[in-house]
């Protein structure tokens, strides 16, 4: 990563926009520890770049978004694998994202799955192609995210649905989501990128510090739910080394499905 050469990435900027780009399509574009860091550094760089007024978050190739959390990866090494930080910090990812005084647009390509959901939820605004597809995958593998990919995806759909979406697991379509509030905008999917770009550069065309301060303004609403999501990470840590999250990895990575029943 020193001197910008990103491995699981790409950055590039296309005034007035950085476009930030999870390169791992072998992986449905899954993070790994790596994954993360480098993010965060593409969107510090894109913080204090003044030509960037808008922030563009998509994944490589057609299938996939992103898929969250790279389970393989936990399966093969018990984390989520090594980083120059020595940490796995979506968190800080997740607070970049809503702490950056420029609107982050997320371009959903594929498919958009666990961490990957919570990713383009913390969004300011999504685009979907139409062959999106939306879901939790928590429960089925293990895992958990009862910090902002609960309580602030509430905020946007509701209780019921947020809380069908977490229990049920299903997926559903861009059109679906559009329908729920969960993206702005659904388009072909070859229109997906140059929408995004259109969207970015009618945000250029507007005051920088009145988007800052309405951001800002409303991040506030629910900035206590920081905490709430402190605290789910360090739970989803204690909670990852228990034998009932053991057998969600490691029937993902078997392909089966997994018995909960001595857990209940």
């Amino acid at each position: 990563m020193t001197g910008f050469a990103y491995d699981d990435i790409r950055y590039e900027v296309e005034a007035p926009a950085a476009i930030v780009t999870i390169d791992r399509p072998d992986r449905f574009n899954a993070f790994r520890a790596k994954t993360v860091e480098e993010m965060i550094h593409a969107f510090r760089r894109a913080w204090v770049d003044s030509s960037v007024r808008a922030v563009i978050l998509t994944g490589a190739g057609p299938k996939a978004f992103c898929s969250g959390g790279d389970v393989k990866q936990r399966a093969e090494t018990g984390d989520y694998g090594p980083s120059e930080s020595g940490m796995f910090e979506i968190d800080h990812l997740h607070h970049l994202i809503r702490d950056i005084p420029k609107p982050v647009i997320a371009a959903v390509n594929g498919l958009a799955v666990g961490g990957g959901h919570v990713l383009h939820v913390l969004c300011d605004v999504t685009i979907a192609a139409d062959t999106a597809r939306f879901g939790q995958a928590g429960p089925r593998v293990g895992s958990f995210d009862a910090g902002f990919g609960t309580t602030y995806l509430a905020r946007i759909v509701g209780e019921k649905r947020a809380r069908e979406i977490w229990y049920l697991c299903r997926q559903y379509d861009a059109q679906t989501a559009e329908r729920w509030g969960l993206v702005n905008a659904v388009v072909p999917a070859a229109d997906l990128m140059d929408e995004a770009r259109r969207w970015a550069g009618e945000i250029a065309e507007k005051s920088p510090t009145a988007i800052r301060f309405l951001k800002h303004s409303f991040n506030s609403d629910t900035e206590h739910q920081a905490g709430i999501a402190n605290m789910s990470t360090a739970a989803l840590e204690m909670f990852s080394t228990t034998p009932e999250a053991h057998e969600g990895v490691a029937a993902f990575a078997e392909k089966r499905q997994p018995d909960f029943a001595p857990f209940a």
